[in-house]
């Protein structure tokens, strides 16, 4: 198996190679432009076959390594050594870890860094704060890390409780029942498109009251829906079902007005918006997540930091300026930054639809 990997990443080095290869001599040979050694179409086919040929080794077990990179956080460790600690003897700390905080840890030869995996922003950001104490105070035992882990549940579970109730009094929001509350508050560990669930749930509820107000609508209603809307966020993680699903049912489950249970359903038109309200807050949602610097559409920094994704116009840069520019990128990485391991560039021409 692992000689069968190492024949891969050969083959791989040796195309990207090839392609670097052809890439400087098209440079070298512009005024000529040999069609021999500068053939657009035949490097595209080299490149669509050995994506081809990519996905098809890729099988189940991949395809859930891809999901996970897009739901992990890294942990800096002060000296390699540390992992062997978090490990522990026969393996003993990091099953308690992984039980306790239910999540993944991956320990591999990335240098002073560890990563924790889970789909539960939440768990994530419990495991993260329970290893940083852990490798502080370098007491890492089962009985240590089960101490710990209840410690920093309980200022986690607090944490959420003050943002929820915050929350309504910030916007003036009488009688929100309290576990709804913690639904609000498990926001601030919700993200879309890099614009924090909380933060955005909180400006749509403003806007949507001004704009209520300036109507002559009950304001504190519209306030009230414009902060449920996306409810079901707090939740989606957990459950089966979209947000707006979700989110529905809990506005039910609490007793919610009718007004804000439609506005939950109907935002991005899985139903037909019955009130008013219920578009100011379409309106609020649209704003707050394309005003300037909310959402990042054209550059992704995937996994904290470690890939970075370059979105090109694909009628300005063809395939072989794509791939110049990705190792120009890693040079001026390489050059002028301090990074542990290793980084991911990726350029993408991508289509509009």
């Amino acid at each position: 198996m692992k000689q069968e990997a190492e024949r891969k990443i050969l083959e791989i080095k040796q195309e990207v190679a090839n392609l670097e290869n052809k890439l400087n001599q098209r440079e070298i040979s512009t005024d000529k432009r040999d069609a021999s050694l500068i053939n657009k179409e035949n490097i595209f086919e080299e490149k669509n076959e050995l994506l081809n040929g990519r996905l098809k080794e890729c099988d189940k077990k991949e395809a859930r390594l891809k999901i996970t990179e897009r739901t992990v956080c890294t942990v800096a460790l002060p000296r390699d050594e540390m992992k062997g600690r978090i490990i522990g003897r026969e393996g003993r700390n990091i099953r308690s870890l992984e039980q306790l905080l239910g999540v993944d840890l991956i320990i591999d030869g990335t240098p002073e860094v560890i990563t924790d995996s889970c789909f539960n922003p939440i768990h994530r950001e419990i495991a993260r704060l329970t290893l940083d104490i852990l490798i502080k105070d370098e007491r890492i035992q089962p009985g240590r890390i089960e101490e710990v882990t209840a410690k920093v549940q309980s200022e986690i579970d607090e944490t959420i409780r003050k943002a929820g109730e915050e929350t309504a009094f910030k916007l003036g929001l009488p009688k929100i029942n309290k576990k709804l509350l913690m639904n609000v508050g498990r926001l601030k560990y919700r993200t879309s498109y890099g614009q924090n669930a909380y933060d955005h749930s909180m400006e749509v509820a403003y806007l949507a009251g001004i704009m209520a107000a300036e109507q002559g609508l009950d304001q504190n209603l519209a306030k009230r829906a414009g902060l449920l809307h996306d409810i079901g966020k707090s939740v989606d993680f957990e459950q089966d079902g979209s947000h707006v699903e979700l989110g529905s049912r809990l506005a039910k489950k609490f007793g919610e007005p009718d007004v804000v249970i439609n506005s939950i359903e109907s935002h991005h038109d899985d139903v037909p918006a019955k009130y008013i309200i219920a578009h100011l807050v379409q309106a609020a949602n649209t704003l707050s997540a394309a005003r300037p610097g909310a959402r990042v559409y054209q550059c992704f920094a995937m996994q904290s930091g470690r890939e970075v994704r370059i979105m090109v116009v694909p009628d300005k840069v063809d395939d072989l300026t794509a791939f110049k520019l990705a190792r120009e990128i890693r040079e001026r990485i390489e050059t002028e930054m301090t990074y542990p391991g290793q980084i991911k560039i990726s350029v993408i021409r991508e289509y509009d639809k």
